[in-house]
């Protein structure tokens, strides 16, 4: 997706909402509540906005959302495309590139993950604080500097005071919240218990199927990235009932108010 398509998908979008969003947030599998909390609701389904990919999978609604949580201008996202649907890289990413040419300069990026971490239980939440991309690709393959540096640091992808800014904010409310490293593969079959030791030995405490090439491309973009995991599941290996997409729908769909909760304060807090 080149430069230039972006620019026109944000054209687009301008045209029917003169805001200029600050924050951008991509709410995963059965986590679109959220969206119904943004006041003066601008909703463009994803399938109007040219170029735009859209999903085909069951809890990603489709749709962008642009108005205010709080006083905080956003841009919602009410699902995404992931890699095992047979996008490319830089198709996975081409929203994100956008949001950030519509202004925004903080994402908040959200999944539905497996645990890993034994102490992880169904429901929780988790802070990313790092990521194992174990998907087999980059999406910034080929893109040269269009877009950013050809080469950018990912040392800090997520950044301490956003970390900090949901750990003070979920105390506050009274609401546990994990820490933990996610890793991306790319589905969509679920993994083995084989991979899930593995990758336990490699310091990883959830997994899921999207997130890290959309971080990959907000560093390249300068953009501040917090990310939130729902552990709907524990990972292969580590509970007895098979794995199912209906129950990471159920999960995420339980926990829901308290995600509703914590990223609108969070949200509403960011400078």
């Amino acid at each position: 997706m080149t430069a230039e398509k972006v620019k026109e998908a944000a054209e687009f979008i301008r045209q029917r909402s003169p805001l200029a969003p600050a924050v951008g947030i991509v709410l995963g599998s059965g986590l679109g509540a959220l969206a119904e909390q943004v006041t003066d609701p601008v909703r463009i389904p994803y399938a109007g906005i040219p170029h735009f990919p859209v999903s085909s999978v069951a809890g990603h609604a489709g749709v962008l959302c642009l108005g205010r949580l709080g006083e905080q201008a956003v841009a919602v996202m009410q699902g995404r495309i992931h890699y095992y649907e047979g996008f490319a890289g830089d198709e996975l990413v081409f929203p994100v590139r956008v949001l950030h040419e519509l202004g925004i300069r903080r994402l908040v990026l959200s999944n539905s993950a497996g645990g890993i971490n034994p102490a992880f239980e169904p429901g929780d939440l988790m802070v990313v604080t790092d990521h194992i991309n174990f998907m087999g690709i980059n999406p910034l393959r080929g893109a040269g500097d269009t877009f950013g540096p050809r080469f950018p640091d990912l040392s800090t992808v997520y950044p301490a005071d956003l970390r900090a800014l949901a750990r003070t904010t979920a105390a506050e409310q009274g609401l546990s919240l994990r820490e933990g490293v996610y890793v991306a593969v790319p589905g969509p079959s679920y993994e083995t218990p084989a991979e899930i030791r593995m990758f336990g030995q490699w310091g990883g405490d959830a997994v899921g199927m999207s997130t890290v090439p959309e971080a990959i491309a907000a560093a390249q973009l300068g953009l501040a990235v917090l990310c939130i995991s729902c552990i709907t599941n524990k990972a292969a290996g580590l509970q007895e009932q098979p794995l199912s997409h209906q129950e990471v729908l159920d999960i995420s769909a339980s926990v829901s108010q308290n995600f509703i909760q914590l990223l609108l304060g969070i949200v509403e807090r960011m400078p």
